[in-house]
């Protein structure tokens, strides 16, 4: 049957809620396990960014990018020194463009042994070479013009010759300043990649822990703080309830003392009257409804005592199965009468402690409304099992269900849908399960039928079995 049980008391060993409470503790888990998988794996990339980023940064050498530009100037300077020596013959000229050149040869070399990236190295073994060369041609130049070399058009030749070493030297610089540039470009455009991609991390990061706050927020309210705030709102209501029913009780039990004294006595009375008149008289009749409305007096009072003043059960360890079988063979045969079928299905539930005449009286009160809610033609289950350390007793029918607007007061005292009910027996079986330690649940739908579920500890299967004679 479909529905959701409603119960009139709280029993902790048979509470439906723990389970959520389970699933939710599991869902915290499970979510916290997740959202730190993918906080470690966020965190593992940025580092992996940012350290991809620092050793591309380490490896820039702001020097380096004026190797090429102080090579070409370094170039262009002994080309001018040794252009001014032809043209004016001066030593000091000649000595200074061997000084610079020794200079910029032991420079080259220093920086050619202390060189790491392969641009560089390249770059040094190139020049290494081409500088050797212009170096040769330009000792050839200036040999010519001190009668070394007296060849006529030495100078000229070796001038043409320098200068295409030069010009050569002059081509490596440019293009090594322009592979840096390259180089350079593509480690800017590399790092805006990198930097656009630890950004995204970030703002991954933040939306995965803000996900995964709200995540463990949600989880904790519900399956923690709002089963609680449920179980809370639920304990208020019972302890208002058995407040009323306190107030209640005390009222009803001295309304029907004070009825039943009075009650009595016109009982008496008509005992008294009913000898005096003839038989098959017409004021005899009214004698019977006078009587059968007395009997019905004497029986609400009854109720409202029951109701008022429980008695405290007798408890003793007796199988659930002997209590329903019982009551299955006291009813069906009246059950019968109207087409209703009572069935009792085999059980292996444990030991319990109970009341055996009260736990009939529940029964016989849930089967009772049971027939009233079939009618005729129907079929009432008795059925017992157990459940998170507790037995279960069941009474379900195939009648008309419970209505929406009926719920919500069905274990009100004195609320009844029945005429000439006196609105008492569920509150009263409600009582008396809740002395056993126990609850009364039913699952109704509309159309569908009813089940009336009584709760009851079972008893350990090591304490003594005292079953009753």
């Amino acid at each position: 049957m479909d529905g959701t049980f409603q119960a009139t008391g709280a029993l902790p060993r048979a509470n439906p809620r723990r389970p959520a409470v389970k699933l939710g503790l599991a869902g915290l888990v499970l979510t916290a396990l997740l959202g730190s998988i993918l906080v470690v794996w966020v965190s593992h990339k940025t580092w992996e960014r940012v350290d991809r980023l620092q050793r591309g940064f380490a490896g820039l050498n702001p020097d380096s990018f004026y190797l090429g530009v102080r090579m070409k100037d370094n170039i262009q300077g002994l080309n001018d020194t040794l252009l001014r020596y032809r043209l004016r013959g001066e030593a000091a000229d000649y000595d200074l463009f061997y000084a610079n050149a020794r200079e910029l040869s032991e420079w080259l070399e220093v920086n050619r042994t202390n060189a790491v990236a392969p641009l560089e190295r390249k770059f040094y073994e190139q020049m290494g070479d081409a500088y050797q060369e212009y170096l040769s041609e330009s000792t050839n130049l200036l040999n010519a013009g001190t009668g070394i070399q007296t060849k006529v058009g030495a100078f000229p030749t070796s001038y043409e010759k320098v200068q295409k070493q030069s010009v050569h030297l002059l081509e490596l610089c440019d293009n090594f300043i322009r592979d840096q540039r390259l180089a350079f470009d593509n480690f800017v455009a590399e790092s805006n990649v990198t930097l656009a991609a630890f950004q995204d991390l970030l703002k991954l990061s933040v939306v995965l822990v803000l996900t995964l706050a709200a995540a463990l927020v949600v989880l904790v309210y519900r399956g923690m703080i709002a089963p609680l705030r449920s179980q809370l709102t639920q304990s208020q209501a019972i302890i208002v309830r058995q407040e009323k029913l306190a107030s209640l009780g005390v009222l009803a039990a001295g309304v029907a003392h004070e009825i039943r004294n009075p009650l009595t006595a016109i009982k008496f009375r008509l005992y008294s009257l009913k000898k005096s008149l003839p038989d098959g008289g017409t004021d005899n009749e009214d004698v019977q409804v006078i009587a059968s409305e007395i009997s019905r007096l004497e029986r609400i009072v009854k109720d409202f005592l029951q109701f008022a003043r429980p008695s405290e059960p007798e408890l003793v360890t007796v199988p659930p199965k002997r209590i329903l079988q019982e009551v299955h063979d006291l009813l069906k045969p009246q059950l019968e009468k109207a087409a209703i079928e009572l069935k009792l299905e085999p059980s292996e539930a444990t030991w319990v402690h109970a009341d055996t005449q009260q736990i009939k009286e529940v029964l016989i009160n849930l089967i009772q409304n049971s027939a009233d809610s079939i009618g005729r033609k129907g079929v009432i289950t008795l059925r017992a099992h157990d459940e998170n350390g507790s037995t279960i007793l069941e009474v379900a029918d195939t009648g008309k269900g419970i209505p929406a607007e009926v719920q919500a007061r069905l274990f009100d005292p004195f609320f009844t849908t029945k005429e000439g009910g006196t609105g008492l027996g569920l509150p009263i079986a409600a009582r008396i399960v809740e002395k056993h330690g126990g609850e009364l649940r039913y699952q109704t739908q509309v159309n569908r039928g009813t089940t009336f579920a009584i709760v009851l500890p079972h008893a350990d299967e090591h304490e003594p079995q005292n079953t009753p004679d």
